[in-house]
């Protein structure tokens, strides 16, 4: 989605000041809040309300202003009940008060404290089969596609119309445009590496380079 989200590579915003003493959380109902999502995620509801695609995407419809302006996490606070409300499993008074009025789908067994750390820890595979031939090889040059569109999309804006060489294919994976929007159509995904100076031409000179997972669709080839 093209929204004031997308943010990167746009000056105005100050320096990044990074600090070696954060904490995870500023506030106690910020980790009470990535609780209920991590506990929500991985419950059997999660498939009712949507994916985390469909979250992101309902995060960057804040109005600029509350985005920009808002705490993170009240952020994952107002995108997640309102995923609950447009998918029927609580009403805005249940959200108001805090009380469950209605009997919802169950729940199934809560994970233990002691399986914690071995859930965190599992290694899941992400990638799906895909029968046709990926378009790009290890080694070509690609361009990132200068076409934005409605909707979700993990392009951003600064690289557009960039080009850049494929260092990696990692198979086929969901895309997350269309699984925002209840399609888990999966298609190649690549690394693409581009030269700083060319997306920053500022930076002349520099030998960095930006790496970006970017699915095919979002590439075009460079005859």
């Amino acid at each position: 989605m093209d929204g004031i989200h997308d943010v990167g590579g746009k000056q105005g915003f100050g320096r990044v000041k990074p600090t070696t003493d954060e904490l995870p959380f500023e506030y106690d109902w910020e980790g009470r809040m990535f609780g209920i999502f991590l506990a929500v995620t991985r419950s059997s509801v999660w498939s009712l309300v949507g994916n985390v695609d469909k979250f992101r995407f309902t995060r960057e419809q804040l109005p600029p202003v509350e985005y920009l302006t808002r705490p993170y996490f009240d952020q994952w606070y107002r995108s997640l009940a309102a995923m609950f409300l447009g998918s029927g499993l609580v009403t805005a008074n249940e959200l108001a008060t805090g009380r469950s009025a209605q009997t919802g789908p169950p729940l199934g067994k809560p994970m233990s404290a002691g399986d914690v750390a071995a859930a965190r820890n599992k290694i899941a595979r992400f990638d799906r089969e895909y029968r046709d031939a990926p378009r790009f090889a290890v080694g070509d040059r690609a361009c990132a596609s200068l076409i934005g569109k409605p909707g979700h999309t993990r392009l951003p804006q600064y690289v557009r119309g960039h080009s850049g060489v494929v260092v990696q294919f990692h198979g086929a994976h969901v895309v997350p445009d269309e699984n925002a929007q209840g399609r888990p159509v999966a298609e190649p995904l690549y690394t693409v590496a581009f030269e700083l100076a060319e997306l920053f031409p500022e930076q002349r000179g520099s030998s960095d380079t930006v790496h970006l997972d970017l699915w095919e669709r979002y590439l075009e080839p460079i005859k």
